[in-house]
């Protein structure tokens, strides 16, 4: 059986999680999982984790690009082996590339490690700009939220309201009222 798994990692890009979708559908795909969530964020992966454990053996897992899969070559083999654990193999339909060869295999690692050393190279670049900004005064980088409602948290404060209600009533974090009660 061919299964799929489509996601993005926003809820605005509706566009690109239809263009795999429909890709998923032109391959055979039977069963496509479908999520938006961060890739980082494995744990809320949910649809993944459901992908994985209905694959069977013979059955092949397919994606639309490696991206939308993993988020480092660790992860990448580590979900291999779960998949080969079941006897089932992975495609990703832009590389060409299915594990279910040896030679699938072994190009799925090299290209997994370029596509990381290509995400690290993004972000040395997007530092190195963030930096060159910052000494030009350019970036100021996030307002701070909750020193602007300083005034606001210790007038609530003197009325007695509890540090948790303080948070709540103002969108900011426990934390950030205990710091500037603290000042």
């Amino acid at each position: 059986m061919l299964v799929g798994y489509a996601r993005t990692s926003t809820l605005d890009q509706t566009a690109g999680l239809e263009a795999q979708q429909e890709e998923l559908n032109k391959a055979g795909c039977e069963k496509v999982f479908i999520e938006q969530v961060s890739s980082v964020d494995v744990a809320r992966r949910e649809q993944l984790i459901e992908a994985l454990d209905y694959i069977r053996e013979g059955d092949t897992l397919i994606v639309t690009k490696l991206d939308r899969l993993a988020r480092s070559v660790s992860h990448l083999l580590e979900l291999l082996e779960q998949i080969e654990s079941k006897k089932a193999s992975l495609r990703i339909l832009s590389m060409g590339v299915d594990t279910g060869t040896a030679t699938g295999k072994l190009m799925l690692t090299i290209l997994g490690s370029v596509a990381e050393f290509e995400r690290s190279i993004m972000l040395e670049r997007q530092r190195e700009g963030i930096a060159k900004a910052k000494a030009a005064g350019k970036y100021k980088g996030r307002k701070p939220t909750a020193r602007a409602k300083i005034d606001e948290i210790k007038a609530l404060k003197s009325e007695g309201l509890p540090v948790i209600d303080i948070a709540r009533k103002l969108n900011i974090g426990r934390a950030s009222v205990y710091r500037l009660l603290k000042e």
